[in-house]
């Protein structure tokens, strides 16, 4: 099979850090981003309630092929969120029931496919955290190639292996690995502004007394 390889050779953030990135919503790093770096609506998980936080590791693929997927399933360390530019088709899986039990057995962190998965029961069962743009029965080939820890367009999104990957219910946000520090510490102060919003609605204020939006009559 042809593939490539780039290099690629990353700060892997602490326990720590992915601990406090857990807590930031993929929306309030956005938000603290310039509402940028939000890959498209229609890549959503397979499964309700499913968090994503982690690493990228990246992949190019050929158009319904899965070998350099399966490749870097292999080669992941754990925590490790796969992230596949399969080119946004929707008609042919790249991803499928057994590469879920070798990615469950190896502890990866997730992966989001910016094409089709199948087998979605096995994953759901699994309780693997899969973003996805498609479900389709027919399977994927290998040996057509692609590239590894290459930078990625995934979903309207630029991804470098190393980047911090946020998922949930309403999709994925990618932050820039350079960027970790400065948005962390924005969006945990963003957080702390948004209790007080709370807080002042709940008191009985408005949204519009706070933010000096002109009131309807």
């Amino acid at each position: 099979m042809a593939f490539q390889q780039s290099e690629t050779d990353f700060r892997a953030l602490s326990a720590e850090e992915l601990q406090a990135w857990r807590a930031i919503p993929p929306a309030v790093a956005s938000d603290c981003m310039n509402r940028t770096q939000v890959m498209k609506a229609a890549i959503k998980p397979i499964a309700a309630d499913t968090i994503l936080c982690g690493q990228a590791r990246t992949v190019t693929t050929m158009v319904g092929d899965c070998g350099p997927i399966c490749s870097l399933i292999a080669a992941a360390r754990p925590g490790e969120i796969i992230v596949v530019d399969a080119g946004g088709v929707e008609d042919t899986a790249v991803w499928g029931g057994v590469m879920t039990e070798e990615a469950v057995q190896r502890r990866i962190g997730g992966a989001v496919i910016d094409g089709a998965v199948r087998d979605v029961s096995d994953l759901r069962k699994a309780g693997f955290a899969m973003f996805c743009r498609a479900i389709v029965p027919r399977g994927p080939h290998h040996g057509f190639g692609g590239t590894i820890d290459g930078t990625v367009a995934v979903a309207g999104v630029p991804v470098r292996s190393g980047d911090i990957v946020l998922g949930n219910d309403d999709g994925v946000v990618v932050v820039p690995l350079e960027r970790a520090a400065e948005v962390l510490a924005a969006a945990q102060a963003h957080l702390l502004k948004e209790e007080d919003w709370i807080k002042t609605i709940r008191s009985g204020g408005t949204i519009p007394e706070m933010f000096s939006i002109p009131a309807a009559k």
